[in-house]
């Protein structure tokens, strides 16, 4: 049982919590506007609050982080004031910059605005999305690692970066050294056939949330019946079940399928699909706390847990995240906090 587990993490995790995450993602600036509505074109509009915070992968990494292991971001970094935004950033949560620094370059800023109905995005690509094959040349991830992939990092030229760095450290997805994980965006469906081909072969686990899975196994061409129209309730727990079964067997592949305060459905290639049940929040938030989820689940996958137990811990994580979140972006709680709730979820199902 998991609280058989807690009881022993904080004293002697099955792994040296020396093992780090590292992340081969983009980081850039989100800059949110909450507007009354978004203004036609020409129009003009007055944004009632305006909130500036560091987004991409630093969200994975500051959680991975805030649970307990060493955390090392592999992207690109530029020169002028984003840039220096986002080092700030990660030199408050001990985070280390491994990657490249481009000085003839900012990082670039996303533009969300926000009339409490839908978000539109306007982006503007810097140094982050200036990558090459030869990108990550320098990162050698060490026996134990997990290494975390956005799915933005396969939208532009960073990819072949993506595709040399498996080429030199992994040929072989069954003789890793270290673990995989990759989470996908709605925009993989923007992706070349012969690169998702190449991320598949590579056969990482995948972290998707329900709309993400979707694309994903469209792209793949499995079947998904009306999983999509449902809502939550026992159809919908079906539909989960049977989409995590389908697409983790399409990919042969480790699979968690995230769905909010529903938890997670997991798959492990030979096995069955399990339910790892989530725990209930008000949704206050304004953005999603998928990737406190993720970087929750690489932290503890890098202290030696396994997939199951690692994702209830980051389904509590993600649960204090949006419970504490900070101007409606959701703020991952530290290793005890989450490790707490879990245990405590545990014990109850059990009376």
């Amino acid at each position: 049982m998991l609280h058989e587990f807690i009881s022993r993490a904080f004293r002697s995790p099955s792994r040296p919590l020396a093992a780090s995450v590292l992340s081969l993602g983009q980081i850039w600036v989100d800059v949110m506007m909450d507007v009354n509505e978004i203004p036609p074109s020409g129009g003009f509009t007055v944004s009632q609050q305006v909130n500036a915070t560091i987004g991409g992968s630093f969200r994975v990494l500051q959680a991975a982080s805030r649970m307990g292991s060493p955390t090392r971001h592999a992207g690109i970094i530029g020169g002028g004031m984003w840039g220096t935004a986002v080092r700030e950033a990660l030199s408050r949560d001990k985070i280390d910059h491994i990657g490249q620094d481009r000085l003839d370059s900012d990082t670039g800023f996303r533009l969300v605005l926000n009339d409490g109905e839908r978000k539109t995005f306007i982006a503007t690509y810097g140094a982050e999305s200036q990558g090459d094959a030869n990108t990550f040349d320098a990162i050698e991830p060490r026996d134990g690692d997990v290494v975390h992939i956005s799915g933005n990092t396969l939208m532009d030229h960073s990819s072949s970066g993506i595709e040399a760095f498996f080429a030199r450290t992994a040929p072989d997805p069954d003789d890793r050294p270290y673990t995989l994980v990759l989470s996908p965006t709605n925009a993989l469906e923007l992706a070349s056939e012969q690169l998702l081909e190449n991320v598949v072969l590579a056969r990482p686990i995948w972290s998707c949330n329900r709309q993400e899975a979707h694309t994903l196994a469209e792209r793949l061409g499995v079947p998904q019946g009306d999983a999509r129209k449902l809502t939550v309730g026992g159809a919908f727990d079906e539909a989960m079940e049977g989409l995590c079964g389908s697409l983790g067997e399409a990919l042969r592949a480790p699979l968690v399928l995230r769905a909010g305060s529903r938890g997670a459905w997991v798959r492990e290639p030979g096995g069955g699909v399990a339910h790892v049940p989530g725990f209930p929040v008000k949704p206050a938030h304004t953005r999603s706390a998928g990737a406190c989820h993720t970087g929750a689940f690489c932290a503890m996958l890098a202290q030696g847990w396994s997939m199951p137990d690692a994702v209830r811990i980051a389904n509590a994580a993600s649960s204090l995240a949006i419970e504490r979140h900070i101007a409606g972006v959701p703020d991952c709680p530290h290793r005890q906090e989450a490790m707490a709730l879990a245990e405590d979820h545990e014990h109850s199902e059990n009376e």
